[in-house]
Formats: C-alpha cells, structure tokens, sequence
C-alpha cells in the first residue's frame, strides 16, 4: 500500500485539476447544455424523419459512453492508488496517468451534459407543439431538474446516480416518440411497450456499468434502481391520469372561424377579425354570432408517416351557475400521417350560446391534443368578415 505522503501527492494532481474544473463547472456544464439545446433547435424537424433519430441516437450514445467512460476511470483511478508504486519511474508513470484522467474528469461531464441538454431540447421542440401548456411541463420540470442537479449532487457517486437515472429518462422519452411510429398506432399498449423498451436497454446500460467498475457500482445500484423505478412509475402515472399527450401526435394549428369549407386541397374559412392580443393567445377570439348563425372549429394534427388514428372535438360551453365546462357535442373522424402541416379537419357547432366555450381536439380515448377557446358574443346582425386560407 502507498504512504500517506504518496498518496497525498498523487491527489494533489487530480485536486488540482478538480478545483480548476470545479471553479468553472457551471459555466462549462451550463455552456454545454446551451449548445445541445442550439443544435437541436435548428436539427430537429419532424419525429419519423431518419435524420431527426440519428441525431436522437447519437445523442444518446453519447450520453451513455461519457457516463460509462467517467464511471471506468473513476474505477481505474480508485486501483491505481491502491496499487501506487514506492519510489522511481513507475511512480512517474502512475503520477502522469492520474493527471491525464484529470483532463478527463473535465471532458467527459461537459460532454454527457451536452447529450442531455440535446436530448432535452430535441423533446421540447416536440412536445412544445401542444397547444396545451400542461401537456409540456413534466419536460420543462425535467430540464430545471438538470440545472440544479449541477449545482447539487457534485459528488461522484450522487453524480452516476444521477446522470443513470437522466439517461433512463431520457430513453423512456425517446421510447414515447420512436416506438409508435414503428408501430403505426397509439394507445395503452404501445405506450407500455415503449417503456418495455426503455428499461431492457438500461438494464444492459447498467450491466456495461458493472463491467467497468464493479465495486463502485455496487456502491451505487440500490439508487440507480430504485431512481429507475421512480421514473417508470412517475412517467405510467403521468400517462393513465392523462398529464402527458398522446404523442408523437401533435397539434400544428387550429382556430375557431364562421364556417371552413374545403376546396380541392386547400381549407377556406370566413374569419372575423381579431385583436393581437388574441392573435398571439394572450386572450381569447371573441366571435359575434347573429341568429341562426354557426361556427366551425378546424385543427391540423401532426402524425407520423404510416399511423392512423381517430381524433374528437369536443365542444364544452362554461355554465357560470354550475361554475363547470359541460360538454355538448362530440364529433370524432379518422387521421393518418405523413403531412408536414399535420392531417386537417374541421367540425361545426349549430346556432352556439353566449359566453365562453372551448373546443378539446383529443384522441378518441380522451387524450388532450389541444384546445382552442374563445368567447361567443350574441348580435341581431352578422359581424364583418373576411376569407381567408388555412394551413
């Protein structure tokens, strides 16, 4: 065994290059998430595009070969000072190969936070297409959870824990997306199987950790598993109380209108105008409907190349006595994919009341895609209008 003195030498490099990178952890972590999220941001376009799950997979490879990498010499540099030479060239060597792995302590982070922070950032570019904010947040929880567990688990063994447990999310998110568009369909049991698929792939994920570096894995398996069966829990709880939509469905634009008709390839409606503020969804259309008069409400759903489903609209009135939305119609039709601008549709409401409704554009087992809404203004006159094309 080395002296206290060699081995206080030995760690003096590798506290040395510690405290360098500690001191710009924040700055380097932070940075390299910021690029992932750039990247993406301007990589990312459709779900069952090739290019979009290559770069899906490279980051995920990434993230999985720097966290195993940083675990192997961790595991290599716990044997080498148990193993440190008394005295000479040997000693030189080990002291040159713990300074090495020094550099690496610096790379390999910033370079499994630039996979997540991509990973991240691709997820949100999709998930953002709902139109409903709830749909999205468990994702923006995540990324905050990312940010502060920079900061928080800065120990190495909080840190594997960590970052396992952010690449098994990170497989499972993935999974939500890529295995429906193999699959052609949604539903329960797709999504089931998607988590199925996330877990095998990380129990060899963890199996490659335990060949690296047996006892600090040890050390840390009780807390990779049981953070693993965390987000598996959190992620079917999420799913079965309708938090997350039923992606990779997503809505690409819908809007409320006087009536849409469709003429060849192209979906005319009669608008009435609106202010900004309603424009850029800080309020809500108001709509002013004469007797007799009707409304319509049009959506585009994106859905991958190759998957059909069925989708609602379901139209709820707000009853200011009974203070709820109570529904009163539903009229469900099917869609396939493969459009960039999403699959188009529209249903109409009949002679609507006054006051504030809103229109949900679900799957046919009550998913929340999106929802437009809008206020109904009763007048003895038909308001102005004008046409208009939609996409």
């Amino acid at each position: 065994m080395p002296s206290n003195n060699k081995l206080q030498r030995a760690g003096g490099f590798i506290d040395a290059w510690r405290g360098g990178f500690s001191r710009y952890e924040r700055h380097i972590s932070a940075a390299a998430m910021l690029g992932g999220f750039v990247v993406d941001n301007f990589t990312f376009g459709r779900i069952d595009r090739p290019a979009a799950n290559v770069v899906f997979c490279a980051y995920l490879l990434l993230a999985a070969a720097s966290i195993a990498l940083l675990h192997a010499l961790q595991s290599r540099m716990d044997r080498r000072l148990e193993e440190l030479p008394e005295s000479g060239a040997a000693e030189t060597q080990s002291i040159s190969d713990l300074r090495n792995t020094g550099r690496l302590h610096t790379i390999l982070p910033a370079a499994s936070q630039f996979a997540l922070g991509g990973l991240w950032s691709g997820f949100l570019v999709f998930y953002s297409r709902s139109a409903v904010f709830s749909a999205s947040w468990p994702f923006l929880l995540v990324l905050t959870a990312v940010f502060v567990g920079n900061e928080v688990f800065r120990h190495y063994r909080s840190r594997l824990v960590f970052s396992g447990v952010l690449f098994f999310f990170a497989l499972y998110s993935y999974a939500i997306f890529v295995v429906p568009v193999l699959a052609g369909r949604i539903g329960n049991v797709v999504f089931l199987a998607s988590g199925a698929a996330a877990t095998v792939i990380f129990l060899l994920f963890l199996q490659v950790l335990n060949l690296v570096g047996r006892k600090r894995f040890k050390q840390s398996r009780l807390l990779l598993f049981s953070g693993a069966a965390a987000v598996l829990a959190t992620m079917n709880l999420f799913y079965f109380t309708d938090v997350l939509p039923p992606l990779p469905l997503a809505l690409a634009n819908a809007g409320v209108f006087h009536s849409v008709k469709r003429i060849g390839a192209t979906y005319s409606a009669v608008a009435e105008p609106q202010p900004l503020t309603a424009m850029f969804n800080l309020s809500r259309p108001v709509l002013h409907v004469a007797p007799g008069q009707s409304l319509a409400v049009y959506s585009a759903v994106f859905a991958p190349i190759k998957l059909t489903t069925k989708i609602a609209h379901r139209w709820r009135w707000y009853d200011p006595n009974r203070k709820a939305w109570v529904q009163q119609s539903v009229v469900t039709f099917p869609i396939s994919g493969g459009r960039a601008g999403g699959y188009r549709g529209y249903t109409i409401k009949s002679k609507p009341r006054a006051g504030a409704w809103r229109v949900d554009i679900d799957t046919e087992d009550g998913r929340l895609i999106g929802r437009v809404g809008f206020e109904v203004v009763t007048v003895s006159q038909p308001a102005s209008t004008q046409e208009k094309t939609v996409q």
